[in-house]
């Protein structure tokens, strides 16, 4: 759906560029990622270039010979502002002083490469082509070779999002996106005041070790499914329910504890169904990360693996403190298993109230 409705921005805009001053405030970036280059044209707007370069009327730069002598103008105007980097790295750019005249578009189109001494595991591309102006979008297609045949990834850089990070096909791309996800995953669970109640509210009543981590596993395994459900588009509530909803499954967790009494121990469905709705409400941030289909399913993968430890850790140093305590009075851990069950309930309670009432008023994991 993006990539169409992109297509047809640009199709369109093409279209109707004799109609008005300035009709197409767009950029079109394509970089071909190879194993030892990345080769790229930019196509820019005479428009935009006649204001940069201070050429009037913009028209001139349509004549081949005005184009040809601009050439070192152009690429010391808009290279500079586009830096492509290799694993953090600025790559340096390498003109070809070649520029092409698209007359149906009233672009130029200049082509340029960089040089890679090593396969990158990480590609950023940040630019802001036209400070001028604020409207001005560049769209950018990147291209790798896969199995014989180019795979295109899409995005578009602007004013809000100036920076996009691709990661090639490669055991470097692999890695990193390990290196950028599991922390992401690890983060997700240790920042999210709700995610630390719940585990909280899971250990109360204790257990052991293994039970534990069946609980951290199924609440994972239940997380996954809905985070790739919604990051690949297939199913995505929308999250006035879903985050309204995380808060009730807090509430109902402190309220079984508080009525178990003994009585048969559910808490793997509670962590079940917590993972299936905290899995929605966590995925609008992978899905704004723009990541083509190879990519993001090793990103779901990896945030699950950090989802899973970050989880185990707050489960072997909470477990571990509760157990202590029972250890010393049994008496001591009722008491705390009733009191945090009360604060477990009180938490979920405001967050469902905010949510409802207050939306966007409150950090949520």
């Amino acid at each position: 759906m993006k990539r169409a409705l992109c297509t047809w921005v640009v199709a369109a805009a093409t279209t109707a560029a004799p109609a008005f001053a300035h009709p197409v405030p767009f950029s079109y970036l394509d970089l071909r990622v190879q194993a030892t280059t990345i080769e790229g044209t930019l196509t820019a707007h005479i428009f935009d270039i006649g204001h940069d370069l201070g050429i009037d009327p913009a028209e001139r730069l349509l004549d081949p010979v005005v184009a040809s002598q601009q050439a070192t103008a152009l690429s010391g105007l808009l290279l500079p502002r586009l830096v492509v980097s290799a694993d953090g790295l600025p790559l340096a750019p390498l003109a070809s002083r070649r520029v092409d005249v698209v007359r149906d578009g009233q672009s130029l189109r200049l082509h340029f490469s960089y040089r890679l001494a090593t396969a990158p595991g990480t590609i950023g591309v940040t630019g802001a082509l036209f400070p001028y102006d604020p409207s001005h979008r560049t769209f950018l297609n990147l291209y790798e070779n896969e199995a014989g045949q180019d795979v295109l990834t899409q995005a578009i850089l602007d004013r809000g999002r100036d920076r996009v990070d691709y990661f090639p096909a490669t055991r470097q791309g692999t890695l990193s996106v390990a290196e950028r996800f599991v922390p992401a995953g690890i983060g997700h669970i240790l920042a999210g005041p709700d995610n630390l109640v719940f585990l909280l509210g899971l250990l109360l009543l204790g257990g052991t070790l293994w039970q534990f981590a069946a609980i951290v596993t199924t609440f994972t395994l239940a997380h996954g499914v809905t985070l790739s459900l919604a990051a690949f588009n297939l199913v995505s509530p929308p999250t006035r329910i879903i985050e309204p909803a995380i808060a009730l499954g807090i509430v109902y967790l402190g309220a079984d504890n508080l009525l178990i009494r003994g009585g048969r121990d559910v808490r793997i469905w509670i962590a079940a169904g917590f993972g299936l709705m905290h899995g929605f409400g966590y995925a609008s941030v992978v899905r704004d990360l723009s990541l083509p289909t190879r990519t993001l399913a090793w990103a779901l993968v990896s945030v699950n693996v950090g989802v899973e430890l970050g989880q185990l850790l707050v489960v072997t140093v909470a477990a571990a403190a509760l157990a202590r305590l029972r250890s010393h009075s049994d008496v001591l851990g009722r008491q705390l298993a009733f009191a945090g069950s009360v604060v477990v309930m009180a938490a979920g309670a405001f967050w469902f109230i905010q949510r409802v009432f207050f939306p966007g008023g409150l950090s949520q994991g």
